[in-house]
């Protein structure tokens, strides 16, 4: 489905029910922080989500859901205007998902499972259906491969450093050598506490990190050009190969949702 293109609605409307909910979001509007005592997946039917835990964050583009277990400090913040969708999972359901947050991709029938849990008439089915259904998501999620879509938060005050400069300018393209001289640290001593603490490169990182930008830059709706340059790619090709190694598709392709 195309992606970045809806009409934003007023303001925040909400649904809630006891194994789920529904929000309508306009661009930038976020949930309060909070945690719950079961796990549960969030979907965005259209437009873009980010879910920000203490373990990182994870970005939530079209056709994929986010996993967040029971306990977790969290919060949601829309990109674009976003249909999110939440279902709750049941204990005995929650322990066949990670312990920590994950994001996969959706198959056709776990997008219909999540849209009919989620939808005007999920009630119309008897309780026993919609247990059903909820298993039958488990077990499309066992077969979904998960996404490397959940950027890892450093707790070394040098890496929380080195990646608050990136948050605020993604398109930055200093060097490692020289973001820590600006900070006071070695680019070996930052090269092992990326591996060590987030397990990825730096150069892995800052790349995740961009593609996160340029899913909530396409969510608003600029061109493959545009967010090249915005999220500090020499050219566009390179950003087409960085963004298709991450999500399976070019940008032009995940624009327009095919």
């Amino acid at each position: 489905m195309p992606v970045g293109r809806q009409v934003p609605p007023s303001g925040p409307t909400s649904r809630l029910w006891p194994s789920g909910g529904a929000h309508l979001w306009p661009a930038g509007e976020a949930s309060s922080v909070q945690s719950h005592t079961r796990g549960h997946l969030v979907y965005a039917a259209s437009g873009v989500l980010s879910v920000h835990t203490e373990q990182g964050t994870s970005i939530v583009p079209a056709n994929r859901a986010a996993w967040t277990p029971a306990g977790f400090t969290h919060q949601h913040r829309a990109h674009g205007s976003t249909d999110m969708r939440i279902v709750f999972l049941p204990a005995s359901l929650a322990r066949l998902v990670p312990d920590r947050p994950a994001v996969y991709l959706v198959s056709d029938l776990a997008r219909e499972i999540l849209l009919a849990l989620t939808g005007p008439h999920r009630d119309d089915r008897p309780a026993g259906a919609r247990t059903r259904l909820r298993r039958v998501l488990v077990d499309e999620l066992h077969e979904a491969p998960e996404q490397p879509l959940q950027l890892p938060e450093p707790r070394d005050d040098r890496l929380r450093a080195i990646t608050r400069l990136l948050r605020e300018d993604p398109a930055d393209t200093t060097p490692l050598a020289e973001l820590g001289h600006r900070i006071g640290a070695s680019p070996r001593t930052l090269s092992r506490l990326f591996h060590n603490e987030l397990g990825m490169t730096f150069y892995q990182w800052r790349t995740q990190l961009r593609v996160h930008h340029a899913l909530v830059l396409l969510a608003d709706g600029h061109d493959t050009t545009r967010v090249a340059y915005a999220c500090g790619w020499a050219n566009p090709s390179g950003f087409i190969a960085a963004f298709t190694a991450l999500l399976g598709t070019t940008p032009g392709r995940y624009r327009t949702g095919r």
